[in-house]
């Protein structure tokens, strides 16, 4: 199937007459006139949005200012019948979604207010606030969702989309959530269907993302696993190829089973995703909220996706070990242990294979954290890329991925004591023992005494875009993976 199978063309430039049909089944929302109406709508409001996702007025047209004027209410009308659409298919939608009754009669509210207010920057905190995905965490559970967004990862533009998901929650993850991993805030999703700020690389929804007044207390964040899955599955299948890596059984089923990766990448995420606060933090670990050298994301994202690796190997150990000693395990318990060891080949391999070569060079802290675990596991001769062939030591890859957790640990453990800057400095020569720096660089030089003396602004002004550049085994691997990396976005699991 095509990557663009879910087209976010608007099906048609015509508004709805009248009432649409209203729609009573969830399972049939996508194909309905009421989502068709309203993704066409949407995609058409969007055209008229700024940045922010106002829609101003023209600007003044000259001498003739009637001319300006009739422009102004040109476009106001024209945002009025497509707003008056968007009510109309979310009213007639919302049948179907009974559990979130109370968010799209807000949704309603919010867009009628938007519109009387004359479509100054828009203010969705209202539907936000009753807007709780996290509360209806059952398999197969879909909701409606139209909100002014950016989609991280996709579009900066903060616009009005549409979009249908499905709720992705098998027994032994609410099991494994109801145990020792608990995380009420996390939200497992599948798309159903978009409008085009999706029809991208976004694989996220989080509240902190839409147009609103005020910043509230967050009670959820949500991740689209089919996207994860889907990409995954297509780049690791052409990089093993590439590569000539022989794959292990259950790696490569994984390649053919869209379904048992999603759930793989709902496991690893839930992990990762409850890292970011818990174990000892010298630091707000949400560093978007204050500016830092990049690689300190790196590492932070890097400390939480070894976690969840490490935590699988100790589930697989568990349960392993009840095995075989004989002592059967109940229908979740081998579904968990199954992926457990599925979670470990996921981090892997969308670590090694797919981050380095992802977006731009431009800070990029995925990629850096990619580079950082290959080059350690190859440096510890666990990963061998020897006659163009990339050969790995299975038995000695969890120690040595375990080990690198352990020094990301205990660096954020005496960082406890260290001044920030002195934090800063420490965490570079983790990351630079592993991989070389810029040959420019000033931070691999030695920082001039006036910037260690002033203040960590000027710090972070001296670490370079690429501060630590792409080996020459990713630079080829980068021509002959780029088309594979390109035709992954907008994907979904049914493209797959």
């Amino acid at each position: 199937m095509s990557v663009h199978a879910h087209s976010t063309v608007a099906p048609s430039t015509q508004n709805i007459v009248g009432e649409p049909e209203v729609v009573k089944d969830a399972r049939l929302a996508e194909s309905s006139d009421a989502w068709l109406g309203l993704k066409a709508a949407v995609t058409a409001i969007q055209h008229l949005q700024a940045q922010d996702g106002s829609i101003p007025a023209p600007t003044d047209a000259g001498v003739d200012g009637a001319a300006a004027d009739a422009g102004a209410v040109d476009k106001r009308g024209e945002a009025s019948a497509l707003v008056a659409q968007i009510i109309a298919t979310i009213r007639a939608l919302a049948p179907a979604f009974p559990h979130d009754a109370e968010y799209l009669a807000a949704s309603v509210r919010d867009f009628e207010r938007w519109a009387e207010q004359g479509f100054g920057v828009p203010d969705f905190l209202d539907s936000l606030s009753e807007f709780q995905p996290q509360q209806h965490r059952v398999d197969g559970t879909r909701h409606l969702v139209v909100f002014p967004m950016y989609t991280q990862n996709g579009s900066s533009d903060r616009h009005v989309e549409a979009v249908l998901v499905e709720t992705i929650w098998p027994e032994f993850i609410a099991q494994l959530e109801a145990g020792d991993y608990r995380n009420r805030m996390f939200v497992s999703l599948r798309f159903v269907d978009f409008t085009p700020g999706y029809d991208t690389n976004s694989a996220v929804l989080f509240p902190e993302t839409i147009a609103m007044r005020e910043i509230p207390a967050f009670s959820w964040g949500a991740i689209f696993q089919d996207r994860e899955a889907a990409r995954y599955r297509r780049v690791v299948r052409a990089a093993a190829e590439i590569t000539k890596l022989d794959l292990p059984a259950d790696a490569a089923r994984m390649l053919e089973n869209q379904q048992l990766t999603e759930k793989t990448f709902v496991m690893w995420d839930m992990i990762h995703d409850r890292t970011h606060m818990r174990g000892d933090l010298p630091f707000d670990p949400f560093m978007i909220k204050q500016r830092m050298p990049y690689f300190l994301y790196s590492l932070e994202e890097l400390r939480c996706d070894l976690t969840a690796f490490r935590e699988s190997v100790a589930i697989e150990e568990r349960l392993g070990a009840r095995v075989d000693a004989g002592k059967a395990l109940v229908e979740a318990e081998a579904e968990t242990h199954e992926h457990a060891r599925l979670v470990q080949y996921a981090i892997l391999f969308d670590r090694i294979f797919r981050f380095p070569i992802s977006g731009s060079r431009v800070r990029n802290y995925d990629g850096l954290g990619g580079q950082l675990l290959f080059a350690w596991l190859h440096q510890r001769g666990v990963l061998q890329w020897t006659d163009t062939s990339l050969a790995i030591d299975w038995e000695d890859v969890p120690g040595a991925v375990i080990a690198l957790s352990d020094a990301i640990n205990e660096l954020y453990w005496r960082s406890i004591d260290r001044p920030k800057t002195a934090h800063w400095l420490a965490a570079y020569d983790l990351v630079r023992t592993t991989l070389a720096p810029h040959p420019a660089s000033l931070w691999a030089r030695g920082l001039p005494d006036e910037i260690l003396a002033g203040l960590p602004k000027g710090y972070t002004d001296a670490v370079l875009d690429d501060e630590f550049p792409l080996s020459m085994f990713f630079e080829a691997l980068d021509k002959k993976m780029k088309s594979v990396i390109e035709s992954t976005a907008g994907i979904t699991g049914r493209d797959s």
